[in-house]
């Protein structure tokens, strides 16, 4: 069950656009393919971004066991995830008013290295479905001597919010008369076509690349 705290309450439009509601989290999680994680270490500050993958009320994150970022996360100080999915500029009257839909969450949570191997494999696999939905049962079989070489981090979510806004610019009375386009303009990104390196081009493209 997700926590309303302090810091996770947004200090500007919490009652119109802030949410604790794991329906409106969840599906922004889902959809971004790329989160940041900021941490300290020695008194600085770092924000590194990562590909992740939610199973549950866990955030997962797969790495090499030699990683110096992943060894320092397993150690179970203190992060925050955050998530920014913009779907579209906000063209208004002035440039004071333009502005940005978007969607995004923000975490605060400690890691927990997962040590239980099934668990791993099904995180890894999900990461992979998320990034390449389709590839796992196509790719190579991974091996035990893949898993070894990765460690595998959760992160419950416990205490996080979602922030949103959607809609058409903010339209000031006195300002409406003015020849000025105002609209918006989408950003989304999308899914191209796959290219093929030298040897993928002596292949056909698998249905599952297939847009």
């Amino acid at each position: 069950m997700i926590e309303k705290t302090e810091r996770t309450t947004p200090s500007r439009y919490a009652s119109q656009r802030g949410s604790h509601d794991e329906n409106v989290i969840f599906p922004i999680l889902d959809e971004a393919l790329f989160c940041t994680i900021s941490y300290a270490e020695g008194n600085q500050p770092f924000s590194i971004p990562q590909s992740f993958v939610r199973m549950g009320n866990y955030i997962y994150l797969h790495g090499s066991v030699g990683s110096h970022f992943i060894r320092t996360l397993a150690d179970g100080r203190p992060v925050c995830l955050s998530v920014m999915l913009a779907d579209e500029i906000v063209v208004a009257k002035t440039a004071f008013n333009h502005s940005v839909n978007y969607r995004s969450v923000v975490i605060f949570s400690t890691g927990e290295v997962i040590e239980d191997q099934q668990l791993k494999y099904d995180a890894f696999k999900a990461l992979t479905e998320k990034m390449v939905p389709g590839s796992w049962d196509y790719l190579k079989p991974m091996t035990e001597k893949e898993m070894a070489k990765t460690t595998a981090i959760g992160f419950p979510i416990i205490e996080a919010s979602a922030k949103v806004r959607q809609g058409e610019p903010g339209q000031v009375e006195t300002e409406m008369g003015l020849p000025i386009w105002t609209g918006l303009i989408p950003i989304k990104p999308i899914r191209q076509q796959p290219i093929p390196d030298d040897y993928g081009k002596k292949l056909p493209l698998p249905e599952h690349l297939k847009y």
